[in-house]
């Protein structure tokens, strides 16, 4: 045993560069690993935690009382046992939010509470900022954190709020974290308000109060049974707003699951590389020694105490890599946890816990992969033969292969006439296989993270060229109907008639609609209506065409598959309370409301109506693009106490610029991680290469060839490499793991990944892994520049 330990210090003193570069490449990949699965965890665990410690809602039900009853339905809820049933809680919706003057959001859409004055049983605010107190004093607000942080709003400011008569101001006395309204990328917001301020603010309002209850379950799993018994004893399934656990849940989730199984992804292809450079090391280590092997084997050593050698070296190393990869993963993962669940955090930090088990657990696994991994390529040691190897330093037959290639690989440069840098540049990169392979993969991987990030990236800024494809329309402007009192739609409508500078319009209306279900609850969706053309204001489908006709509807993804409904199959629909058979014409991908919803075309709604619901906006198109922004003031100047006229640009631009801020700065992490470890890698392997080759190096400078040329051949050789492993990288960021990404999108309504590719700045953006390849190859080749012909020819 003294023998093996001997040995195997040895060998970690001898081989310093290389043995650095098995414990950088192990260290970051158990740092990539150990993170996604931190992140991973924790987002499921926080999240639960949090709508634990709320007693948060399991279902939302909203109610305007115009199909069911609020008082009756919360009545038998309330009698159910296994059921906690809030307080039903009044609200009315406003659109018109103010900070320092300036509207906060065009696409905000407000629930103004009528804060109870008794304790709240399900989905309790947690105060993240401000004096927790029962209910808001008289004259102040409680808002979300996520307003708050995307609008930089802190306690003491005061807000204003636009009704259809009237405006008023409110002081904002505290900031809480409310679950089922408070998440990522929502467009709505609850307004928590004093009981005297919201009777005094509307109690003159046009319109009547809508009500808003949520349902805790003992067994979220039994839910099914309860609306079973509430069909049968109201005679009908609840036919107005349901928002279900899932869709709480969702977007909460949806960022860190995409950012961990691509770290994840990556944590593993770097430790397929580390496993592959451990048994190049070996099976390197073995031809180097192989005299000094067969020597020792003469001298009595087995077989087996040699390949322990090998065990024992890079166990050793795994152990001084693996411990600071798993240090090292708490810190990156709490950034990036600390980044997308911000919504969350109620104090300084997030309660971010690091299992000790799984981290034994990953750090194990990495071990014995390595351990097998070292066991297999050093068996090679049993097969040297001490004869041979002290006649040849190699194998007799290794020795007849390694002459054949070089032979075979000068007459082909001889015959190819290349310039005599290029010539050095290809031998090295056909001579070194294992080290050619190991730069490509590099920059193949760096290359992907960086094409995929600014690919993600330019999608979310171009957004308006793809709205469609993310299920959104295309129109050019946006108008809401704010005050339905004073708003005329058939003056609007001869307006835009008369303006030469509308190409065309369509009028939208919006409902909840219920399907009922064979042997399972009915699916409660969001319904789009519209009077004109769903493809003149730029609706696609990815299968079939959009309604037209007042028997036809198009569904979303998430409801085909849920119903397992395809074209030409009829589905029955409730939508206010009215009963719809529909032929499906048409399938379409949607992230708004994770394709659980639908298309039709007003007529179906204005078929059984004694007066028609007048449309709560309308999608404009118009002529010259140039105009939009003329458009749009002119209406709003011309129209400003009843509608709300913006750009699809800016409501689109409201949504995704929260989801580049989140996304993205994970992304920029991982991308300078990544080249990070990439240029300390080749700079590992250009100067382990130069090392092996030295006396050839020494040659060359011999015979009068200068440093500066040497240095520019080898440069040259990783520079090819670095070409092909960025192109592959390219492949890879658009392609690939876009289709890694697919189970986890469409949990979130979309098939495809809808991509806007700017193929230059693509193209340069991968060029940085070639950049920095080549870069770290040539500070690694400095040292033949300040070394004697001598010197190395002695080396």
């Amino acid at each position: 045993m003294n023998a093996i330990t001997t040995l195997c210090l040895a060998q970690l003193r001898k081989r310093k560069i290389q043995n650095g570069l098995i414990v950088t490449l192990i260290m970051l990949s158990t740092l990539l690993v150990a993170t996604s699965i931190t992140m991973l965890m924790n987002t499921n665990n926080m999240f639960e935690k949090v709508h634990r410690e709320s007693n948060g809602a399991h279902q939302i039900l909203t109610m305007s009382g115009e199909i069911h009853n609020p008082a009756l339905v919360q009545d038998w809820w309330q009698q159910q046992n296994g059921v906690t049933v809030s307080e039903l809680i009044p609200y009315r919706n406003l659109s018109g939010i103010k900070f320092n003057e300036t509207e906060i959001s065009k696409n905000l859409y407000l629930f103004m509470m009528n804060t109870p004055k008794t304790p709240i049983l399900v989905d309790q605010l947690i105060f993240a900022e401000g004096e927790k107190t029962l209910y808001p004093e008289v004259g102040s607000i409680w808002i979300p954190t996520s307003l708050a942080i995307t609008a930089g709003i802190s306690i003491g400011d005061m807000l204003e709020f636009q009704t259809s008569e009237k405006s008023f101001k409110l002081v904002v006395s505290s900031i809480v974290v409310d679950i089922p309204y408070g998440g990522p990328f929502t467009t709505n917001a609850r307004i928590w308000m004093n009981e005297q301020d919201y009777t005094e603010q509307f109690q003159m309002m046009i319109g009547t109060d809508q009500y808003m209850m949520g349902l805790r379950f003992d067994d979220y799993t039994k839910n099914q049974s309860f609306w079973l018994e509430f069909e049968e004893y109201f005679k009908s399934p609840f036919l107005e707003t349901k928002m279900e656990y899932e869709q709480i849940a969702s977007f909460y989730l949806i960022i860190n699951k995409i950012i961990g199984l691509l770290i994840i992804a990556l944590g593993i292809a770097m430790l397929i590389i580390s496993l592959f450079i451990i048994g190049f090391s070996i099976s390197d280590a073995i031809l180097a020694d192989y005299k000094n092997i067969g020597i020792i084997k003469s001298l009595g050593l087995t077989s087996k105490g040699i390949i322990l050698t090998y065990i024992l070296q890079y166990g050793i190393l795994s152990i001084f890599s693996i411990i600071p990869g798993l240090l090292m993963s708490d810190v990156l993962a709490r950034v990036i946890i600390e980044i997308s669940l911000s919504f969350l955090k109620t104090g300084d930090n997030l309660d971010i816990v690091q299992n000790f088990g799984n981290d034994l657990l990953i750090g194990l696994a990495i071990l014995t992969a390595v351990l097998i991994t070292a066991f297999v390529y050093s068996n090679k040691a049993r097969q040297v033969e001490p004869v041979q190897a002290i006649k040849y330093g190699m194998s007799e037959q290794s020795n007849s292969k390694l002459n054949k290639r070089i032979n075979g690989s000068n007459r082909m440069l001889r015959f190819i006439q290349l310039p005599i840098q290029l010539q050095i540049g290809m031998k090295i990169l056909t001579n070194n296989m294992k080290s050619s392979i190991l730069v490509v993969m590099l920059s193949s991987i760096t290359a992907a993270i960086l094409v995929f990030s600014s690919v993600v990236l330019n999608s979310f800024v171009s957004i308006k060229q793809t709205a469609p494809s993310w299920g959104y329309d295309s129109a050019d402007i946006v108008v809401t109907v704010l005050n339905e009192a004073v708003f005329s739609k058939e003056s609007f409508e001869k307006h835009l008639l008369f303006d030469g500078r509308i190409k065309n319009y369509a009028w939208t209306n919006y409902f909840t609609g219920v399907i009922p279900r064979e042997e399972a609850l009915p699916l409660t969706i969001s319904v789009d209506a519209i009077e004109d053309s769903f493809d003149d204001v730029g609706y696609e489908t990815i299968i079939g065409r959009n309604p037209s006709n007042m028997n036809e509807i198009a569904i979303g993804v998430n409801v085909a598959r849920a119903l397992n409904k395809d074209l030409g199959d009829i589905i029955d629909i409730y939508i206010e309370g009215n009963r719809h058979s529909l032929i499906i014409t048409g399938i379409y991908q949607s992230i708004a409301n994770m394709s659980n919803s639908a298309r039709i075309t007003a007529k179906v709604i204005n078929e059984q109506r004694a007066e028609h619901k007048d449309p709560v906006g309308v999608l404009i198109n118009v002529h010259n693009q140039n105009q939009i922004e003329q458009v749009v003031s002119s209406f709003n100047k011309e129209f400003k106490h009843s509608i709300s006229v913006e750009t699809q640009q800016t409501l689109l631009d409201t949504v995704f610029k929260e989801v580049i801020t989140v996304l993205m700065i994970p992304l920029v992490i991982i991308g300078a991680l990544f080249i990070m470890f990439m240029s300390i890698i080749i700079f590992s392997i250009s100067r382990i290469n130069v090392r092996k080759l030295s006396s050839v190096y020494g040659i060359y400078k011999s015979i009068g060839m200068t440093s500066m040329n040497i240095r520019l051949s080898i440069t040259l050789g990783v520079f090819m490499r670095a070409i092909l492993g960025s192109i592959l990288g390219i492949f890879i960021g658009t392609k690939v793991i876009p289709l890694m990404l697919k189970n986890t999108i469409m949990e979130y309504g979309l098939l495809t990944l809808p991509l806007v590719i700017n193929w230059p700045f693509t193209i340069i953006i991968a060029c940085i892994s070639i950049i920095v390849a080549t870069i770290s190859c040539w500070l690694a080749t400095k040292v033949i520049a300040k070394t004697s012909p001598r010197i190395l020819l002695t080396e």
